[in-house]
């Protein structure tokens, strides 16, 4: 029997611990690209749209057929966390020492504990979503436009074309 997706569309957003501009640095946006090439390779996800602001990131994405949702966000914030710790670790240490918490469980925490996810089960909240996300380093003022905003996915949907391989639009 084949494997059928039964989960919606999620609407994704994680923010950095106390709203930190953690992102900021270009090489830590590269490490979630990273990331969400692989959990497409891996047919893990589907990945509709995305956005990496310097201190918070949303996406939209699909589980694939007998895939978790709480085991792939856990998954990606696990992953993301660990390499920029190593990478804050290494280059800059004092950097690092703005994350340390006193909890039983870490000594560093970079993604705040409650991530938010929202399943998208009508287009029109999908839209809604999309072009909210789209727009946000506008409103930002890192760009005019939303497609100029490179670590983003709304080039695939303003203009039909993207350097990101690994995204699905959603119309295909």
């Amino acid at each position: 029997m084949t494997n059928i997706i039964t989960e919606y569309p999620q609407f994704f957003t994680a923010t950095n611990l106390e709203w930190k501009k953690l992102l900021k640095p270009d090489k830590y946006k590269d490490i979630i690209i990273e990331n969400l090439r692989f959990l497409v390779k891996e047919k893990r996800i589907i990945l509709y749209a995305f956005v990496i602001m310097e201190n918070h990131l949303h996406l939209i994405w699909q589980m694939q057929a007998g895939i978790k949702p709480d085991d792939v966000q856990r998954d990606f914030l696990k992953y993301t966390a660990q390499k920029i710790k190593k990478d804050l670790a290494a280059n800059h240490p004092a950097v690092l020492s703005r994350f340390k918490v006193k909890t039983k469980d870490r000594q560093y925490l970079f993604w705040e504990r409650n991530a938010l996810s929202i399943e998208l089960s009508t287009e029109k909240v999908f839209q809604q979503k999309l072009n909210y996300f789209h727009n946000n380093p506008v409103m930002a003022g890192l760009c005019t436009l939303p497609e100029e905003y490179r670590y983003s996915s709304a080039s695939l949907y303003e203009l039909n074309k993207t350097e990101w391989e690994f995204l699905t639009h959603d119309k295909d």
